[in-house]
């Protein structure tokens, strides 16, 4: 059986560990500060720490569990990594560089069950939830990277977008994010960090209700149930009525503003009833929320959507402005790599295929 990831404890839960033990909080710190703030690769370089606690976390625990795979990096700075799992599966980890500093987008399932009809991350249905310890060990890897290039850049931004649901795998994401948000760690502070999800109402309270203080993000789409239904068949379950009540909810809990993803789709939901829709959607919650509008990156397998015409971007942000919602347009990353999220694991995994398939057939 494998050893669990020492990146899956939080402080708290690290300094329990090592009480039951014998050892005081000081010798939790002290081996918090040798992960994240050292970064050390290896517990036998926690030089710091006392010989017997390095052995029993090394018998314990282990430090690595993902292994790049490939690597993609984009003439704008955009690194994609493809990371196989102790089990075998491979994730997507990204790192964009934004005028604001370095952004690192994480995934949370390996595959996913909402059924997007337009999105790469779907195409492989979810086999299991990725543990906190693997989430953060996405953005340690990250934070390595830009470590080996001498350049003193760290990781200023999370985005918890990747493959999967994040809300659909709750307890391990929050997790995720009171470990890389510690002050005495990586000390990622909350307002730099947003955790998207489809649609799941009750988990959407859940989130508000944690405390954990941090942006999120509603993945949309459309304005009406008809549409959204359509495109997202999560709707099916959980219509758009469902979905703002758990909204304004949050909101009122916790005083925070929400991001509205709406990916644009060619002739299916930029046109021009389709912003006036969407405007009257959101006209109620003006003061407390903002759209993303995403340009659409094109999957092979989803030939049926396509990318919207720069008129039609503009036309339907020009729509949103003069109806007084908050709104931008991306800023898009990546565009000469496998953009898409999940489309570079979709690839690989058809390419290993094929490869396994020629050595039988030889």
């Amino acid at each position: 059986m494998n050893k669990p990831s020492i990146y899956g404890l939080t402080l708290e839960q690290l300094t329990g560990w090592l009480g039951e033990r014998g050892y005081s909080k000081f010798w939790a710190t002290l081996v918090w500060e040798e992960l994240y703030r050292r970064r050390v690769t290896d517990f036998e370089r926690m030089t710091e720490v006392k010989p017997e606690i390095v052995q029993l976390l090394s018998e314990q625990f282990v430090m690595h569990t993902l292994s790049e795979h490939v690597k993609q990096e984009s003439r704008d700075g955009t690194v994609k990594f493809l990371l196989r799992l102790q089990d075998g599966n491979l994730i997507e980890t990204v790192l964009m560089r934004q005028k604001y500093g370095m952004s690192v987008c994480v995934t949370t399932q390996v595959g996913c069950n909402i059924g997007c009809s337009f999105c790469a991350s779907g195409l492989i249905k979810k086999s299991r939830d990725l543990s906190a310890g693997e989430i953060v060990e996405q953005l340690m890897n990250v934070q390595l990277y830009l470590d080996q290039r001498g350049q003193d850049e760290r990781v200023t931004h999370t985005v918890v977008m990747g493959i999967g649901e994040p809300l659909d795998n709750f307890e391990h994401v929050s997790n995720f994010v009171r470990i890389i948000k510690d002050h005495k760690g990586l000390a990622i502070g909350p307002k730099r960090i947003t955790v998207s999800t489809s649609g799941l109402p009750e988990k959407i309270k859940e989130f508000a209700d944690s405390d954990l203080q941090v942006h999120l993000a509603i993945s949309l789409h459309a304005a009406t149930n008809d549409l959204r239904t359509r495109i997202m068949k999560i709707n099916r379950a959980f219509p758009i009525e469902q979905l703002m009540e758990a909204v304004d909810y949050y909101v009122e809990r916790t005083k925070r503003r929400v991001m509205f993803e709406y990916i644009l789709l060619k002739d299916v939901n930029d046109r021009r009833e389709d912003a006036v829709e969407l405007a009257r959607l959101i006209a109620p919650r003006r003061g407390s929320s903002s759209i993303n509008l995403i340009p659409y990156n094109p999957v092979d397998e989803h030939s049926q959507y396509q990318r919207s015409e720069q008129e039609s971007i503009v036309a339907f942000y020009d729509i949103l402005k003069k109806n007084g919602i908050n709104c931008t347009v991306r800023l898009e990353h990546g565009t000469d790599i496998d953009a898409a999220c999940g489309q570079l694991r979709s690839k690989q995994m058809k390419k290993d295929a094929a490869d396994r398939k020629q050595v039988t057939a030889g």
